[in-house]
């Protein structure tokens, strides 16, 4: 049994050394190139292009749903005001239309959030696309072997994100 061991390690070290001499042959021969895709989505110009059109489409109603939270606002605080003055009737019944009117908002901002969100889904799922095309162009001209866009760290020698968002950014780029 004990030969078996010393043969076993034996046999281990000698693939642990061919492996790790092997290993700068195969790395060296590798391309490899690292997309940071939020850094895409912030910095390049069809993005911030998509967040601009977002915020004039969605500007208004925004302006709209703050302006009742005001309004809301301002009148809660007129029936604490009051309060002490009215009658229980009349008390109750602005009691009753404050809380229909926060039920109302309450709804029409999750409609509001609804609406951005699958716009800005959209809106960013068209930068995407066109972000992967340049990276495929990248990666077919330039004759990468991988191209990764979630790692945990990257190296600046394979950090193509400038790249892709020069591309991006250059007008006459892949097809919109």
């Amino acid at each position: 049994m004990k030969m078996f061991a010393t043969q076993a390690s034996a046999a281990f070290a000698a693939a642990a050394l061919s492996l790790s001499m092997a290993a700068p042959a195969v790395a060296q021969e590798l391309k490899i190139g690292y997309v940071n895709s939020e850094r895409v989505l912030r910095e390049a110009t069809p993005a911030k292009a998509a967040q601009t059109k977002l915020e004039a489409e969605f500007g208004k109603r925004e302006k709209e749903l703050n302006d009742a939270v005001s309004r809301l606002k301002a009148a809660g605080d007129k029936l604490e005001k009051d309060s002490p003055t009215l009658a229980d009737a009349d008390r109750s019944r602005r009691q009753r239309d404050l809380v229909e009117q926060d039920r109302d908002l309450q709804r029409k901002r999750r409609e509001f959030q609804e609406d951005l969100n699958q716009r800005r889904n959209e809106e960013l799922a068209a930068v995407v696309e066109r972000a992967n095309r340049v990276i495929k162009q990248i990666f077919d001209s330039e004759k990468y072997d991988v191209i990764l866009q979630e790692v945990i760290f990257a190296s600046g020698r394979v950090d193509i994100t400038d790249k892709v968002i020069k591309v991006l950014n250059t007008p006459a780029g892949p097809a919109r």
